[in-house]
């Protein structure tokens, strides 16, 4: 004969089941969060991917667990912010420069030449309201910005002196695809040429190309220095990454298990952005000690000569990134 007791109490469990698979996690469920990049473990970016899933992990007691795929294991560099809005990854560190694709072209204020003169400079914005509103763009595509995590600055090397905005007239300059980056040659009266990172130290050994930029890292990991003679010192431009993530995973976690993540994240940050500084004051000293590359360090005269050949980038992008986004960002790093 039928229990229909029984019947009720296993209908009852089933429901429930459901309804459990469809919620949030809750505080008793281990949270997954799969953290793509497309770099190598022991850069600044791969180091702090790795010490935000040791802080993440501690702090919530396990219930959250941080799966790290570095160098393009899981998605490549054009494929990872399509798999993020669609859940397949949850937690991304794309370069600044990712974003114009993707419909917001205002993080290309980052990509300006001449725009921060320090450190000091940079942490107005990623700290300021200029860049944490730059993050909310990113909320209408489904992700949800978290922090700025550095690359560094970058230096100009060449087989000429590279002292003065006229030192570049005529000369063949590296550069990756970008409308700012060209635009920014063709004011300093140089020829870029867009060329892919690994083919760099051919095009300069040959003289494909005379001279790129890069940030003293890059440069001297790609042992640029043992083909170019000269190199200034300039910080003209900046490289540097956004951590994201979906936003509707991250508004699903508990709230007092986010909590503990934005801390874990913010102690990350600080580390990998130390990190980078460390690794590029390394580099610059390893290069001047080579002896291969004869450094300049450039001077405030030298640094407004610059500016003002170079200010007319930041009108010309005006149009693309916001002259409003600009303007805010010259109030807030007091630029006249």
């Amino acid at each position: 004969m039928l229990d229909f007791r029984n019947v009720a109490i296993a209908t009852g469990v089933a429901a429930t089941l459901a309804l459990w698979s469809v919620l949030p996690a809750t505080a008793q469920d281990q949270i997954t969060i799969k953290f793509s990049h497309v770099v190598a473990p022991d850069t600044p970016k791969g180091k702090g991917a790795e010490r935000f899933k040791e802080l993440a992990e501690k702090y919530t007691d396990g219930r959250v667990k941080v799966e790290i795929y570095p160098n393009s294991q899981l998605y490549k560099d054009k494929e990872e912010l399509e798999a993020l809005q669609m859940g397949a990854v949850q937690m991304l560190a794309p370069s600044l420069a990712k974003f114009g694709p993707l419909g917001v072209p205002e993080f290309e204020l980052f990509d300006l030449p001449m725009l921060f003169k320090d450190r000091a400079d940079l942490r107005k914005i990623t700290e300021g309201d200029v860049g944490q509103n730059l993050m909310s763009k990113l909320d209408a595509k489904g992700i949800k910005g978290l922090a700025y995590w550095d690359n560094g600055f970058k230096i100009m090397t060449a087989n000429s002196p590279v002292v003065t905005p006229d030192d570049f007239l005529g000369l063949k300059m590296r550069i990756q695809s970008s409308k700012i980056l060209e635009a920014q040659f063709e004011a300093l009266g140089a020829v870029p040429q867009v060329m892919a990172f690994s083919e760099v130290y051919q095009g300069l050994q040959t003289g494909v190309v005379d001279g790129t930029e890069n940030t003293p890292s890059n440069t001297y990991t790609q042992r640029v220095n043992e083909v170019q003679k000269y190199a200034t010192v300039s910080n003209h431009g900046y490289i540097g990454y956004a951590v994201i993530v979906n936003k509707a995973f991250w508004e699903g976690i508990p709230d007092d298990v986010r909590g503990e993540l934005d801390k874990a994240m913010a102690e990350a940050t600080i580390y990998a952005n130390d990190i980078a500084e460390n690794e590029n004051a390394t580099a610059l000293q390893a290069m001047r000690d080579a002896g291969t590359t004869q450094f300049h360090d450039m001077t405030e005269d030298e640094r407004a000569e610059w500016f003002e050949v170079l200010q007319p980038v930041h009108e010309k992008m005006s149009n693309r990134i916001g002259a409003d986004l600009i303007k805010q960002t010259y109030s807030a790093l007091g630029i006249e």
